[in-house]
């Protein structure tokens, strides 16, 4: 089998070069929602503040992350450090969630000393040029992912993203204030921010836990077992006991493939290389894939599975 090679030095330079912008923008963000929050009172700009402080933990953490994730296998770390990309995406979770809590104490708090804040106005203009700074650096972040298979820098541009809908939502509101003159709205759109914040860290949650309990997705699973079918056919191979997992960057696949008892190991060994090697080409996400040499004429005995799956040799 072909060990895994490192990632792509490209794609480390556009990773390394989008946290960078990605931290970079969040500290721009903190402190120019957190100067507006000061000046104004709102509690609906201090839940946007809020979002943006876990921002900016989320980012340095997922930054460390990232140094790790490029780093090669080592000694003690035999498969390498790619699923810490999980424990990135539970931290940020746990980090909205937090903030989420923190917001609705505070507008509550507001809410019942009394609603005393000015220069809403301004305040808004502000979080109408954060939330379309964020869109679209969220985008940029989603997209540049995507093409470097990251779920660290994904993640991070779709908790961006979420930033510049809360930021739009709480122009809404603070509008609205500004219309209707009925300063509750100001407090209830915080609330109702932080309930969006809340869910988005569950789905960080879930997704984290999903990653760190080996789930197995299912598209991915269709798409290994075409072309598992594929290759094995074209090249007279059975295969049975399909398994794979993601770290968060790569599917790391086993799977037994079933030669003649007559065969040599030699040309049985060849031809698994060149099923490891050709369907990890075909693929369209990484992959690296582990083949177990098996005999037909025995294996269901050895196994105990009197059934495998595979196209006949």
């Amino acid at each position: 089998m072909e060990e895994f090679s490192p990632l792509d030095p490209v794609d480390v330079r556009q990773m390394r070069f989008a946290m960078r912008l990605s931290l970079g923008f969040g500290l721009l963000m903190f402190l120019g929602k957190g100067a507006t929050y000061y000046a104004t009172g709102s509690a609906a700009i201090f839940s946007d503040a809020a979002e943006s402080v876990v921002h900016v933990f989320a980012v340095g953490f997922a930054a460390y992350s990232l140094s790790l994730t490029t780093k090669p296998a080592g000694k003690h770390f035999l498969y390498g450090y790619e699923r810490i990309n999980f424990i990135s995406a539970g931290f940020e979770g746990a980090l909205i969630t937090v903030a989420a809590i923190g917001i609705i104490v505070t507008a509550v708090d507001k809410w019942l000393r009394g609603l005393q804040f000015e220069h809403i106005g301004m305040g808004s203009l502000v979080v109408l040029a954060a939330a379309l700074v964020n869109a679209a650096l969220g985008w940029y972040l989603v997209s540049t992912g995507r093409k470097t298979k990251s779920i660290l820098l994904e993640a991070n541009g779709k908790h961006v993203l979420t930033d510049s809908w809360t930021s739009f939502g709480v122009f809404g509101g603070l509008l609205a204030v500004l219309v209707t003159g009925w300063k509750p709205l100001d407090p209830l759109v915080a609330i109702a921010v932080a309930l969006q914040i809340l869910w988005s860290g569950g789905g960080l949650f879930f997704r984290a836990a999903r990653g760190l309990l080996d789930y197995s997705d299912p598209e991915q699973g269709h798409a290994l077992r075409q072309q598992l079918d594929a290759v094995c056919g074209e090249l007279g191979i059975r295969y049975h006991g399909v398994r794979y997992r993601s770290t968060g960057y790569r599917t790391m696949v086993e799977v037994h493939l079933l030669f003649p008892f007559e065969m040599p190991l030699g040309d049985a060994h060849r031809l698994a290389t060149r099923v490891e090697e050709t369907v990890a080409a075909r693929l369209d996400f990484p992959a690296e894939i582990t083949t177990h040499l098996e005999a037909v004429e025995d294996h269901a005995s050895v196994h105990h599975q009197p059934h495998y799956k595979g196209k006949p040799g």
